[in-house]
């Protein structure tokens, strides 16, 4: 399928098809995807945990408001961000530009030190601000990405940050949980599959200059 077929397809699964698994090699262009992700200053200040034990899963449907889809998908992905974006974080990424391109680090400081200053002015909220919204942009680029992979989702805000933070252990590894999105194929019995998708017409949400 082309992309905008597979994005008629695509809709927020309600139920998945717990017999059906991703693939190794699906799983695979996801984890690739994501980690393309465009972010801000390509500094990628998110992780990616992707779930597949099934009595996890199950653990988690109470803190993701009791939606069934938690358990019964081929996989549950938690989008992490990483909240302690300091100097030594920056320069390990100026380090990675350094190795990959051959830019000379002294072309290279400028910005580092600016970026250095930058986030070390910022509050830890401000941070996690900033860092959230990159989750939301790997968010919407594995949404597509599922898609064109004919792999069904459910794109999740309704869930306990803090119960997520706990169960899987992220705060000591300075993670913080602020998406989830359970994925799979969908089951033969979901109406909501076949349901005509209500959004407003090209020419009311778009416009050109």
């Amino acid at each position: 399928m082309n992309v905008l077929e597979s994005l008629h397809w695509r809709y927020a699964t309600k139920r998945f098809d717990p017999e059906k698994i991703i693939s190794v090699d699906k799983i695979a262009i996801l984890k690739e995807a994501f980690n393309l992700t465009a972010t801000s200053y390509g500094l990628q200040p998110i992780k990616l945990l992707l779930i597949k034990d099934k009595s996890l899963q199950e653990k988690l449907v109470k803190h993701t408001m009791n939606q069934q889809q938690v358990a019964q998908a081929s996989h549950v992905l938690v989008f992490c961000i990483q909240t302690n974006i300091n100097e030594i974080y920056v320069t390990e990424y100026f380090d990675r530009v350094h190795t990959l391109r051959q830019t000379p680090k002294t072309i290279l400081k400028p910005y580092q030190d600016f970026l250095i200053k930058d986030f070390s002015s910022r509050t830890y909220e401000d941070i996690k601000d900033w860092a959230t919204k990159q989750a939301y942009l790997a968010m919407g680029n594995l949404l597509t990405v599922c898609a064109l992979e004919k792999i069904d989702t459910c794109p999740m805000e309704g869930f306990e940050p803090e119960a997520y933070n706990k169960i899987l252990h992220l705060t000591e590894s300075g993670l913080e949980a602020v998406l989830v999105m359970p994925i799979g194929y969908r089951a033969a019995d979901d109406k909501f599959a076949n349901f005509k998708k209500v959004r407003k017409t090209v020419a009311e949400s778009t416009w050109e200059l």
